[in-house]
């Protein structure tokens, strides 16, 4: 575990002074293995779930949708406050870093307590909206029960985990995301076959991990390793202060709200088939999920170099590492894209041996290489939007993906296409939010960025 801290002037001169390939390069490393451990703690759950039956597999992407709720928030308030002390330090005004840190965090306990008694209270009928059948239905309500208490240190750690990230420490945060996700992986076929717990040992599995991360997470604050600092006394009384957390972070919230929206509707339409194709639309968004979150991974160490940057005054270094992240990211989907379409039964056979499953998951994987390419381009334009605190239009690009263009697509398609339509949807929307991304960079860069 990294022992060395270095001072709030160390770390700002480092931002603003590194070259743009090493910095990023060396920010996006552990934020890409941090990315990947929290795709991991579901993925490891689809895995070993998936060796019970294909309703209890069903049922892990049924429950998904609900962690995307609790994401949305944690991530979505975690991303506000780290974009605003990201550029509050580039302005060495650390006391308001701190001032918003710790409103964050108490906050993202609260949030999480409620969406924990809320989910509870409504449990069952929660898991039919979000796509049970009946035959998914005991399976996804026993994983969901023990989610849900995990709810308040899910959101919390998700906001620790930004902070670390903001300030330019991304290496603390994997350090946290990693164990946890470790241990996932190491207690799942334990409590799910060892100690005979079927479904709900995933579960317990996946909310201990959680407390592990949240455990060494907070341990960097308590012990002095991070720049900003969390107390009780910095708590701030003022609306404003969380509202303008709460308005950074809405475009994440809107993308991660959506993305349990759309992992919603994906389930109920895919249902209409069998409890099949829920299983292999489930899987094979999991693979997909797997790139994406290496993308978005990429994003989390362009984002404080961004708003260090742009907070600083120099417009030349953020164009750079919008465009230097921009390469990288499309570089790694287009690999990525290759080889899932050379071995998209393999990957498929990995999680489940049913030959149906394989076959509707097949043809999704492989829509999906098509227009897996544009995914980075798409996504960094809406982060550099939302680090650099243009809301209203990252909203609307963070709403497009999962929401605004994907809602009709899932709603239309599948009514001329069958099975087919269901498959292309997700594609759909991400080749229309790639083109609808284009002249919002350009106007940015001719507007904002234009020295």
């Amino acid at each position: 575990m990294p022992a060395h801290v270095i001072s709030s002037e160390q770390q700002r001169d480092r931002m603003l002074h590194t070259p743009i390939p090493k910095l990023i390069t060396s920010l996006a490393i552990p934020t890409v293995a941090s990315q990947l451990i929290s795709v991991f703690y579901n993925t490891a759950d689809t895995y070993f779930v998936s060796k019970l039956s294909t309703s209890a597999s069903a049922a892990v992407g049924v429950v998904f949708s609900l962690m995307s709720i609790i994401q949305a928030f944690g991530f979505g308030i975690g991303m506000g406050c780290g974009s605003i002390v990201s550029r509050c330090l580039g302005t060495r005004d650390n006391k308001r870093a701190d001032c918003i840190a710790s409103s964050t965090f108490f906050a993202a306990l609260v949030i999480g307590l409620l969406l924990c008694v809320g989910g509870l209270a409504a449990l069952e009928p929660l898991m039919r909206l979000l796509g049970s059948t009946e035959t998914i239905l005991p399976y996804s309500a026993g994983y969901a029960r023990i989610i849900l208490l995990a709810a308040p240190v899910m959101c919390a750690s998700f906001v620790l985990s930004n902070l670390l990230r903001a300030e330019g420490e991304a290496t603390f945060s994997m350090w946290g995301l990693c164990a946890g996700g470790l241990l996932n992986v190491a207690l799942d076929p334990l409590f799910i076959f060892g100690f005979q717990m079927g479904i709900a040992g995933a579960a317990l599995a996946t909310a201990l991990s959680q407390l592990v991360s949240f455990a060494i997470l907070g341990w960097f604050f308590l012990h002095g390793k991070s720049i900003v600092r969390i107390r009780v006394r910095d708590i701030s009384r003022s609306p404003r202060d969380y509202g303008q957390i709460f308005l950074v972070g809405f475009p994440t919230i809107c993308r991660q709200g959506f993305a349990s929206l759309s992992s919603a509707l994906l389930n109920n339409a895919a249902a209409v088939y069998s409890d099949a194709a829920v299983a292999a639309v489930t899987i094979s968004n999991k693979v997909y999920l797997l790139i994406r979150s290496v993308i978005i991974g990429i994003g989390q160490g362009f984002q404080p170099v961004a708003g260090y940057n742009f907070g600083a005054g120099d417009l030349k270094r953020t164009r750079q590492a919008f465009w230097f992240s921009t390469l990288l990211g499309t570089i790694v989907c287009i690999v990525s894209a290759a080889l899932i379409a050379l071995f998209p039964d393999t990957i498929m056979h990995f999680f489940r041996d049913d030959a149906e499953v394989t076959r509707i998951g097949r043809q999704a994987l492989l829509y999906a290489c098509a227009v897996m390419p544009l995914m980075a381009y798409s996504t960094y334009v809406n982060q550099l939007y939302q680090c650099l605190g243009f809301h209203q239009a990252a909203t609307l690009l963070a709403s497009c993906r999962n929401g605004l263009l994907y809602v009709p697509l899932i709603l239309l398609l599948p009514r001329f296409l069958g099975i087919t339509g269901v498959e292309m949807s997700q594609p759909g929307a991400d080749l229309l939010t790639f083109l609808v991304s284009i002249p919002f960079q350009i106007w940015f860069f001719r507007h904002r960025l234009k020295q």
